[in-house]
C-alpha cells in the first residue's frame, strides 16, 4: 500500500518577506531546498506559530539569501516576521528517512534533526 510519508522539514524558519501582489508559492533561500531535498514546484505544508496551516508550492530561492517569501494569499494568512515550519511528504510504500534541519534567525543552516532518535547531528 502506498502512504504519505513526512519526507523533509525545515524548522523554525522567519517569514523575511511576504508579498500579496504575486500569484502564489513560497520562495525559499537554494541552500535550504538543498539541504533538505526539497524541490522547486513541489508541495509543502507551512505550519506558523500564528495558528495558520496552508499548502503551497516552492520558488526556488536566491542561494545565501535567507530568503522565506509567503506569495500571493499566503502572506495574508502568514505575514513577514512569523516563525513557520514547512514540510514536504511523499508517497511512498514504505516510511522514508527524512531531511529535517534547524535554521537560525537569519535562515541560516544550524544543524540536521534526527528526530526519530531526539537527536541532533551536526553538519
Amino acid at each position: 500500500m502506498t502512504r504519505w510519508f513526512f519526507h523533509a522539514k525545515i524548522h523554525r524558519a522567519t517569514v523575511t518577506e511576504a508579498e500579496p501582489d504575486y500569484i502564489g508559492s513560497c520562495t525559499i533561500d537554494a541552500d535550504l531546498l538543498e539541504k533538505t531535498g526539497l524541490e522547486p514546484g513541489e508541495k509543502v505544508l507551512v505550519v506558523a506559530m500564528n495558528g495558520a496551516r496552508l499548502e503551497t508550492y516552492i520558488i526556488r530561492g536566491e542561494p545565501g539569501s535567507g530568503v522565506i517569501c509567503m506569495n500571493g494569499p499566503t502572506a495574508r494568512l502568514i505575514p513577514k516576521g512569523e516563525i513557520v515550519i514547512i514540510m514536504g511528504f511523499a508517497l511512498s510504500d514504505g516510511p522514508i528517512e527524512a531531511k529535517s534541519i534547524l535554521v537560525d534567525d537569519d535562515n541560516k543552516f544550524v544543524k540536521y534533526l534526527t528526530e526519530a532518535e531526539g537527536k541532533t547531528v551536526e553538519d
